[in-house]
């Protein structure tokens, strides 16, 4: 496994990836603000191309910020971004135009070969979690070629 990041590290990333014309670039508006050693922590203002039909933070985006944060919570621990074998989001309450929603991620295991990251979005105005989540990702890319 390669050294532990910090937080410089989980910004250069993050600003690479909101450079990408690859989908992962849709996050560009997510600015890291903490982290380092299996966390990443940042935090964006819900606008106008955010928005589902009903005028929330449409649920699509939220869980294509719960899959970049947590990958970027897990490759400041050290770890491989691997690829996504499981990815859950439970929706708890609606964000709307204007609200600040903090991302925060923890890494909870990595592996050899899986890692396992949670993450909660909360409305910064009054805490309340937006929506919680997490991954299971099969980290072991570099397997020899017997396997």
């Amino acid at each position: 496994m390669a050294a532990k990041r910090g937080v410089d590290f989980l910004k250069t990333v993050a600003e690479y990836s909101a450079k990408c014309k690859s989908f992962d670039g849709v996050i560009h508006m997510v600015k890291i603000t903490d982290g380092g050693d299996g966390r990443c922590v940042g935090e964006f203002t819900v606008e106008t191309e955010h928005l589902n039909r009903k005028g929330s933070l449409h649920g699509g985006l939220t869980a294509a910020i719960l899959d970049n944060i947590t990958t970027y919570a897990l490759m400041s621990k050290g770890s491989h971004p691997g690829v996504s074998t499981s990815l859950n989001v439970s929706y708890l309450a609606a964000a709307m135009p204007g609200d600040i929603v903090e991302v925060d991620a923890n890494t909870v295991r990595a592996g050899r070969k899986l890692a396992y990251i949670e993450c909660v979005l909360r409305r910064k105005s009054d805490g309340a979690v937006i929506a919680t989540g997490g991954q299971t990702k099969f980290v072991d890319m570099h397997q020899d070629a017997k396997n």
